[in-house]
């Protein structure tokens, strides 16, 4: 050089985790002494930092190692910047041309790419056009292997193999197989307990502060506990605590039914690293990717209950029995629960909520002894009847006979075709009584009665189709002789008192009419009717079969 000048150099490698994942890999080691021996052979060169960024990709440039090395040029530490060559400077064409091209020269950097052959003080012309390309290439490259394993990714996630790089609470992952999640023993008690709490009527905070009571580490303290270093948003303090959300969270969150979905978020491409959140219908889901922690049935009846208002009353640890199931059947509010006191004694009772609050309703007041008797006495009912139902499909599950001509789609058509046809034939018929009533071969009093007839037939006959059609989705799916709902209500059969755990499980909504009327839906009411009318079938053409051959013999 003319003027004697020593520059104050940085080595600088980088290694991204898809070329290896030492924490000082042979990659760095050997672009450091490449490095190192061409500085040996310089004059006007010595090296005054050297640094690394092991484990980051080359599309950005938000490395820590690399923002230190800024630091030092702006500190006026380093003027020269040399590094193996331009990929392992960085992938994207745009910000390494930015560099290359303004930044450096803007704050006199002299940069050497040793493999390249680029050195900016001493930069022939045909540089002008090779490093944009070399850099082009470089990005392409970092493109390319971005589309790779985006596409990897996808596939493994429509497989149902788990791509997080921790598993959820409650899980760990398959040591034989790490795309697999194995429940953990004791985090998967801890869930089931959270869910059996809110079954039983605990609030998400009431069942936080239960957890932290009883000294239950949180997620990201368990995982920490067996050496698992997690990062986090949601920690505030010294210790992380169970809090009302994360206990929703895990409340919410499907996992636990043996569903993994995935893909909820991604980059919009490789150069941008947020996260942006996809829409729901381009999610991944699959079923049964792992063993589930909690029955699909249980998980569900939790998620309608958190969207129910389930506040705690005061001084109290549970809601009560049916807190956010009463409705009032006439403008469909919730039933608030109201005190009075006489003759020195309390009453409870519901009152609509919308009269309460000086709106158009009755006030459909009913106590809340009489109505906890009623809904016990209901479910208690309906246990008994489907108790009779279990015994039922299994003495014709035993029959092969009857099972097979039961579970025969024809006959079904066959049904569903006669009551097509009558339909059709009694709309011809109410057409004709039309014209007969304008012709004056029929009066309007026969007139109205024979059409009152026909509409009556009409409405059995649709009646009959609606479920002759769900039956038969039943049969086909093979669901008449799944009884896995009926366990609910098997689970209860000793209930002798109202219990907040047996109406989370089994009712759907309680309406409360005047005078103290009261219906009781339940949660798996299409199910049983659907049963009920297969059986109820069954036994019609049992009877008549025994009348048919009682005739003949």
């Amino acid at each position: 050089m003319a003027d004697n000048r020593i520059y104050k150099a940085c080595i600088y490698a980088r290694l991204s985790q898809e070329d290896g994942d030492k924490s000082e890999s042979d990659s760095i080691v050997s672009q450091k002494a490449l490095i190192r021996e061409y500085i040996s052979k310089q004059q006007d060169i010595r090296i005054v930092s050297e640094k690394a960024d092991d484990g980051y990709s080359g599309v950005n440039f938000e490395r820590p190692a690399f923002q230190e090395m800024m630091e030092e040029i702006r500190a006026g530490k380093v003027d020269c910047v040399v590094v193996k060559d331009l990929s392992r400077f960085g992938r994207n064409y745009i910000e390494s041309g930015n560099y290359i091209e303004k930044v450096f020269p803007f704050l006199g950097i002299r940069f050497i790419a040793i493999n390249d052959d680029y050195d900016s003080v001493e930069r022939r012309h045909s540089d002008s056009l090779i490093v944009p390309f070399k850099n082009l290439i470089n990005d392409a490259y970092c493109k390319d292997i971005s589309v790779k394993i985006r596409s990897q990714l996808e596939i493994k996630r429509k497989k149902g193999q788990y791509i997080g790089p921790n598993a959820v609470y409650g899980y760990r992952k398959d040591e034989e197989d790490h795309n697999h999640l194995v429940p953990d023993t004791y985090a998967a008690e801890v869930v089931r307990t959270m869910f059996r709490w809110k079954q039983q009527g605990m609030s998400v905070s009431r069942i936080a502060e239960k957890l932290n009571v009883e000294g239950v580490l949180c997620p990201m303290e368990y995982k920490q506990s067996n050496g698992i270093g997690v990062q986090t948003i949601f920690r505030s303090g010294q210790k992380a605590k169970w809090s009302a959300s994360s206990v929703r969270r895990i409340l919410t969150n499907e996992v636990y039914t043996g569903v993994l979905v995935q893909g909820k978020s991604s980059t919009p491409n490789y150069k941008v690293k947020k996260n942006f959140p996809k829409d729901k219908k381009e999610w991944i889901r699959v079923e049964d990717a792992h063993e589930p922690i909690i029955e699909k049935r249980v998980f569900s009846a939790i998620q309608e209950l958190l969207k129910r208002d389930v506040r705690s009353a005061p001084g109290k640890k549970f809601v009560y029995p049916l807190s956010g199931y009463l409705f009032c059947a006439d403008c469909g509010q919730n039933l608030t629960r109201m005190s009075t006191h006489s003759g020195g004694k309390r009453f409870d009772y519901y009152v609509c909520s919308s009269y309460r609050n000086g709106k158009r309703c009755s006030s459909h007041r009913i106590p809340v002894p009489l109505l906890n008797e009623a809904v016990l006495e209901t479910i208690q009912l309906r246990i008994e009847a489907v108790a009779r139902m279990r015994v039922l499909l299994k003495q014709v599950e035993k029959d092969p006979v009857i099972w097979s001509d039961q579970m025969n789609l024809e006959r079904y058509d066959r049904l569903i075709a006669e009551r097509r046809q009558e339909i059709e034939h009694c709309m011809r018929f109410k057409q004709k009584l039309y014209e007969n009533l304008v012709d004056g071969t029929l009066d309007r009093k026969d007139y109205s009665t024979f059409q009152k007839n026909y509409e009556i037939r009409i409405e059995e006959a649709e009646d009959v189709i609606r479920k002759a059609e769900k039956e038969r989705e039943m049969v086909a799916a093979q669901e008449v002789g799944d009884q896995s709902w009926m366990e609910d209500f098997k689970k209860y059969k000793k209930i002798r008192e109202l219990e907040r755990s047996a109406v989370v499980a089994l009712i759907d909504r309680i309406e409360i009419a005047e005078k103290r009327k009261i219906e009781v839906r339940f949660r798996d009411e299409e199910a049983y009717e659907m049963v009920e009318s297969f059986l109820n079938r069954v036994k019609k053409e049992e009877i008549h079969g025994a009348e048919e051959q009682e005739k003949t013999g």
